[in-house]
């Protein structure tokens, strides 16, 4: 797969970063289908479970490994086609953007390579099982810390709005950079970047991101990974694990 790249300039430029555009918009959208088929697989899986059909239980598990595995290469393709986007400028020669893609895919690989992305989904899934028989008990080979750090762990980069200061769970309309991946209200960052003369750096501490209106966008995933986000909020809460001490005091 090769392209012309001697001339159109910043024409052709700008169709190919439109061209990945869409792609990215639909392998994203694709990405958010497997997380909604895994989320419905983890409930059928917990019915099955109380019903003690455990080999069933375990097929299913199999089928979210590889769901996961297929995810993980979405997401590697999405990083690919956004980096290619992106970074494009014509040339006196030939384009291959198959090795390009190729290219892409492979430092996404690599650089994501010491991080189990899947960890977290496969946990939760392993987990919410274990918790039809076992509810309060550590999984078998788990130590205390490890269950605090998976089974807390949010996929969302910010919790809070930085500008209007609520949790994203509380958004009205969420929002969230392709660039950096922080999250905000909707109209809070667009009268943000409206105020800014010129350049609208992302208003999270520390993050040297210029925000772009049009790269500032409720994506296919974001709203998928907030009611996850609500989900495991509800059961770090639940109440039936909360002690009550009235009755000490009572003695007191």
């Amino acid at each position: 797969m090769a392209s012309t790249s001697a001339s159109g300039g910043n024409g052709s430029a700008g169709r190919i970063k439109s061209f990945a555009n869409t792609l990215y918009s639909d392998n994203q959208s694709l990405f958010a289908e497997i997380r909604k088929a895994i989320i419905l697989m983890k409930e059928v899986a917990v019915d099955l479970e109380k019903d003690n059909q455990s080999q069933m239980v375990k097929e299913l598990e199999d089928v979210v490994i590889q769901l996961l595995d297929a995810s993980e290469e979405c997401a590697h393709f999405s990083s690919a086609i956004q980096s290619i986007g992106n970074n494009y400028q014509p040339g006196a020669e030939l384009t291959n953007f198959t090795k390009s893609f190729d290219d892409e895919v492979a430092k996404s690989k690599a650089s994501s390579a010491s991080v189990p992305q899947n960890l977290p989904f496969l946990r939760q899934f392993r987990e919410a099982i274990w918790n039809v028989h076992h509810a309060g008990q550590p999984m078998p080979g788990d130590e205390q810390e490890d269950i605090v750090m998976t089974s807390t762990q949010c996929n969302l980069l910010n919790v809070t709005c930085p500008l209007s200061g609520k949790p994203v769970t509380e958004l009205a309309d969420p929002v969230r950079s392709v660039d950096c991946k922080h999250i905000y209200e909707k109209k809070a960052i667009m009268h943000y970047m409206r105020s800014k003369s010129m350049r609208s750096q992302c208003p999270v501490a520390g993050c040297p991101k210029i925000l772009q209106a049009e790269r500032v966008v409720c994506d296919p995933l974001l709203l998928i990974e907030i009611d996850e986000e609500r989900s495991m909020n509800k059961q770090s809460a639940r109440p039936d694990i909360i002690e009550d001490f009235t009755e000490l005091e009572d003695e007191d």
